[in-house]
């Protein structure tokens, strides 16, 4: 099992957010969620080590070799500033942002993950995910995902001029309510939520102290045994939610 050690400096904290969906449900729409979140930033920068994104920032993304979706300037602006200022942002690739390349690493310095990833931060252990695909059923989400990462579904995409590509993508997130249906408001309870089955399952073979997960949308601390912890983000749609660590963790509330 690889993981990666931080070494919390004193008075440094630990920052997490997921599932913003940016670009949706238009433009317009987008911009004043946007620029909250460009305040959340502005105000955790002072104390901030490690910024963890954990996935769906932008409602669709893809990269093709000479262009990227318009929009996004002033985040991917603030998350640069973060960057330069010599913090460390870990972006986790989410269902709708899952044909992200290179241009965060390159362009920003972001380190980008496209699958579970574990940590060790302040002695504490944690399990990081974007969430989507793990666990039992979802069985539907699965094949998709399967078919939206084949290389030959992939090449078959990049030549749709962009235009059109974005206009499908757009229409399909939103037909399929991927963003905040309101199947993502209810708790489904502890046998049947698959994020949860699968931080049971693991835990069954390893000791982990934090799960910390995005895609479901809703907000939730919940205790496990061996005093672990299941934690969902939430999201920048409906909750405006976030996680902070530095000697515990906290989900907190971004209201201004």
């Amino acid at each position: 099992m690889l993981k990666t050690t931080i070494n919390l400096e004193p008075g440094k904290k630990v920052y997490f957010a997921s599932d913003q969906h940016f670009g949706a449900p238009t433009p317009k729409e987008s911009k004043v969620r946007e620029e909250k979140f460009i305040r959340w930033m502005d105000e955790i920068k002072e104390d901030a080590q490690v910024l963890f994104l954990m996935g769906d920032l932008f409602d669709f993304w893809h990269e093709w070799k000479h262009v990227i979706p318009k929009g996004y300037v002033r985040v991917l602006g603030k998350i640069a500033e973060l960057k330069d200022r010599g913090i460390h942002i870990y972006f986790f690739v989410g269902n709708h942002d899952l044909w992200m390349k290179d241009y965060l690493e390159e362009e920003i310095g972001c380190t980008v993950f496209y699958q579970k990833q574990y940590f060790e931060m302040g002695g504490k252990q944690f399990l990081l995910a974007h969430g989507d695909g793990l666990g039992p059923g979802d069985k539907g989400y699965k094949r998709m995902k399967k078919l939206f990462t084949n290389p030959v579904a992939q090449w078959f995409f990049k030549w749709l001029h962009p235009d059109i590509a974005m206009k499908i993508a757009l229409y399909m997130s939103q037909k399929n309510k991927m963003i905040s249906g309101e199947e993502d408001k209810a708790f489904l309870g502890e046998d049947k939520e698959f994020l949860i089955i699968y931080s049971k399952e693991k835990l069954k073979t390893q000791k982990i102290d934090y799960f910390i997960y995005g895609h479901r949308h809703l907000p939730m601390v919940l205790d496990l045994e061996q005093n672990a912890k299941y934690i969902n983000l939430g999201d920048w749609i409906s909750y405006f939610t976030y996680g902070v660590f530095e000697k515990d963790f906290e989900l907190r509330t971004f209201e201004k």
